[in-house]
């Protein structure tokens, strides 16, 4: 009834004489433009045909697919004004996997993602291109394929599909879900860690980080005592030890990987908030009968969202790396041999590794820098402050997929470590690990070609298969995911 009701208002308004934005003006800076009611529909139309200016890459299947999703639901909360017919179509593009074809590159994320929703919405007037089973088509002609029809718009109907967070909101979820699981591995690798350096597993007390009460910290630790449960290693020096303290990389994991678990927490928060949020301009009020021009587009809680995420992977990625650091160092592992090979010399084991991870660590803290904090105007100064969400939260895949490597290359590390500990054995849970992956990666016994080595153990931690069995979900995920 809302999305009828909302519909209904925004008709009479466009016959109507008072200025509506968008309704019966021209856009931008040129809305104090007015437009006859006769030139509605032309008007739409010339809003999504000249709006799209998205250049660079495409943006993958999953991210339009989850773009299109969210824009369902803003639409759904009956407070842009459009027809039941174009929700209906944009369900069934959906339901029949026609994917518009959205150039990643182009959104400064207010007034929403402008460019790149053009993209989507071209593909429902006919026009752009989408793919449909794998093959990349005319609009009209991905549309005809999967039996939808073009649909021609009305009043405000165009910019209620361009103005809106959605492309930023996908990107930045899509992010979040990675740094997620990676901030989950770490805990799997930092364990694997302890072992192999055969560190103390005293700053894992839980009394230790009750007394802190940060919830991150807390579950981190618990879930990093259960994972070195009945370990061998651990038993063989607790006593007698000569080392009275372990670096910081180990010994405060908890605390760094906790902070990161809580800000991701903040961010999914928000991000849930944004989701399920009716965010285009204006908006129809149905109870007030009003159509008030707002400023829901602006994507600042996405933007900051994306820069609480950027700075969770960085800091995961950079105590990991040091980490890795320790256990390829005979000085810091504790007499483990150099660079983790049996003969080194002759062989260089994973001493290259510890530098891919060391340049991926770098990058990361690169692309960590805030994106939030710029702001540049836009439209003839009409839209003088932005958000710049949408590239805030585009850095977050390829930053993910540097942590997952990094993450990678330390549990080849520690793997390798605990192997040298033989005949002790680590706990029953990283044993399992253990033989996981062993399953992708043989033990390095001598030099080989590495690549799908680290490859292999990066798939390990990205697909999340180490983790599911052994190391616990966070409530906040949970509830994202669901």
């Amino acid at each position: 009834p809302l999305i009828a009701e909302a519909a209904e208002r925004i008709r009479l308004a466009a016959e109507g004489a008072q200025p509506i934005y968008g309704v019966n003006t021209g856009f931008g800076k040129l809305a104090s433009v007015q437009i006859p009611p006769e030139d509605t529909q032309t008007l739409q139309r010339n809003l999504i045909l000249s709006h799209c200016c998205g250049v660079g890459e495409d943006s993958p299947a999953e991210i339009v697919r989850l773009m299109m999703a969210l824009k369902l639901i803003s639409l759904g909360r009956g407070a842009s004004g459009v027809r039941q017919e174009v929700v209906d179509l944009l369900e069934g593009m959906i339901a029949a996997n026609v994917l518009p074809v959205v150039p990643a590159q182009g959104s400064v994320g207010a007034s929403g993602d402008l460019a790149p929703l053009a993209h989507m919405a071209a593909v429902m007037i006919g026009a752009g291109e989408a793919t449909y089973q794998s093959k990349r088509r005319q609009g009209a002609e991905a549309l005809n394929a999967a039996g939808l029809a073009p649909i021609t718009l009305g009043p405000k109907e165009g910019l209620a599909l361009i103005n809106g967070t959605q492309f930023s909101t996908a990107y930045a979820l899509a992010g979040l879900f990675q740094a997620n699981r990676a901030a989950r591995s770490s805990l799997l690798t930092c364990t694997l860690t302890i072992d192999a350096a055969m560190a103390s597993t005293s700053p894992l007390l839980p009394e230790i980080h009750t007394l802190r009460g940060h919830p991150g910290q807390i579950s981190a630790a618990a879930a990093m005592r259960t994972l070195l449960e009945s370990s061998e290693i651990r038993e063989s020096h607790r006593e007698d030890d000569t080392r009275v303290q372990d670096p910081y990389c180990i010994r405060c994991h908890p605390q760094v990987v906790g902070a990161a678990m809580d800000m991701l927490g903040f961010a999914a928060t928000s991000l849930i908030r944004e989701a399920n949020a009716a965010t285009d301009n204006p908006l129809v009020l149905t109870e007030a009968d009003r159509i008030v021009s707002g400023g829901n587009f602006h994507a600042e809680p996405v933007a900051f969202a994306a820069d609480m995420i950027a700075l969770a992977v960085a800091e995961i990625g950079a105590i990991s790396q040091r980490r890795i650091a320790l256990l390829v160092d005979p000085t810091l592992s504790f007499d483990l041999p150099a660079f983790l090979t049996p003969d080194p010399g002759l062989n260089s084991g994973l001493m290259i590794a510890e530098v891919t991870s060391a340049a991926l660590m770098s990058e990361n803290k690169h692309l960590a820098n805030p994106c939030s904090t710029d702001s540049t105007p836009t439209s003839a100064n009409q839209e003088d402050h932005v958000s710049m969400a949408a590239h805030g939260a585009r850095r977050l895949i390829p930053m993910t997929e540097n942590l997952f490597q990094i993450l990678g290359i330390e549990l080849l590390c520690g793997v390798e470590g605990i192997r040298f500990r033989a005949p002790l054995k680590t706990s029953p849970a990283l044993r399992r690990v253990m033989a996981q992956v062993e399953r992708s990666v043989a033990p390095l016994e001598q030099d080989r070609y590495l690549a799908p080595d680290l490859a292999a153990a990066a798939t390990l931690i990205r697909e999340g298969e180490l983790i599911d069995n052994t190391v616990p979900k966070f409530e906040k995920a949970e509830e994202l995911a669901s």
